[in-house]
């Protein structure tokens, strides 16, 4: 079905893929823009279960996730000596796995999207929206590069921090509202602990949880201080130092997992925030997945 109307939409993690995906069903012409020089690479697994495993069976993705699931089967809870005071058994070693809910490396189901819409889909990368303006019958993107271009819709798919939504709706301390937390991870190539095997560490106000599958180990870091830090997510030097300090004096392998997360090409950090608007569209602009309503990744749905 072809309507000969065009959608722009920014960002091409889970939520630009999927709109793109649907959009494209729908008839529309789909361009999307990154920032990115490519698909942005990292993070931990990702969750499918309860209305999305109808949704990837429906993208003709559900086969492929079946078969590049992740099968944890221990939780560790650790000392600072390293000694284990309690472990949750989820599955013995080859046990059949449910087909209600699925743990997926990110990396693997990202390009999986990527492949379902690459051939139907213009792709933009190294470039990003600068300003919106509203036209008669659709709206005008100028992009970082200096180009101008019309679009019947725009959607903003772009994340926690999204520039659509900044530019359309206003300034994100209109709508953030932070939870009083702090989060980095990095991805090691390497195995820290036993594979298929999830370990928690936790004293006052910080916590550490090393997963570890596939070969890697992902390090998350998790800590409350006693206010808000100011700081510019964009700038590595600037997170890391600050994770650096939080991690000071901690004990059991915080002195190791602390030169492994920093020294990671895989590094993020950002505060644990709720998005909260009044309403995710205006005009011919809407606003998908965490740019419109991220329940925060402390929610494990996102």
């Amino acid at each position: 079905m072809e309507l000969n109307k065009s959608v722009l939409i920014s960002g091409s993690s889970f939520a630009g893929l999927t709109t793109a995906y649907w959009m494209n069903k729908m008839g529309y012409n789909v361009t999307i823009v990154e920032v990115g020089q490519s698909l942005k690479k990292g993070g931990t697994p990702v969750d499918i279960k309860d209305q999305t495993v109808e949704i990837v069976k429906r993208m003709g993705l559900f086969e492929k996730i079946k078969a590049n699931r992740l099968a944890l089967e221990k939780w560790e809870f650790k000392n600072d000596k390293d000694l284990t005071g309690y472990s949750m058994l989820l599955r013995n070693p080859g046990e059949k796995m449910p087909d209600d809910e699925f743990e997926i490396e990110r990396d693997v189901l990202l390009k999986m999207m990527y492949e379902a819409v690459k051939d139907d889909v213009t792709f933009i990368f190294d470039n990003s929206i600068t300003a919106l303006n509203e036209m008669k019958d659709s709206v005008e993107a100028i992009f970082k590069d200096g180009s101008r271009h019309q679009f019947d819709y725009i959607f903003g798919c772009d994340g926690i921090h999204s520039a659509v939504r900044r530019i359309w709706f206003g300034s994100e301390e209109k709508y953030t509202t932070f939870l009083g937390q702090y989060f980095s991870i990095a991805i090691v190539n390497k195995l820290l602990i036993k594979e298929r095997t999830l370990q928690i560490y936790a004293e006052p106000n910080k916590s550490f949880m090393l997963n570890a599958y596939n070969g890697k180990t992902d390090i998350v870091f998790t800590f409350r201080p006693e206010k808000e830090i100011s700081y510019d997510f964009r700038n590595q030097k600037q997170i890391k130092k600050i994770v650096f300090d939080q991690m000071q004096g901690m004990s059991w392998r915080a002195s190791e997992l602390k030169k492994e997360l920093l020294n990671s090409d895989s590094f993020y950090f950002d505060k644990f925030c709720q998005i909260k608007m009044p309403s995710w569209t205006k005009g011919r602009v809407a606003l998908v997945g965490d740019a419109g309503y991220c329940a925060s990744p402390a929610a494990g749905m996102g």
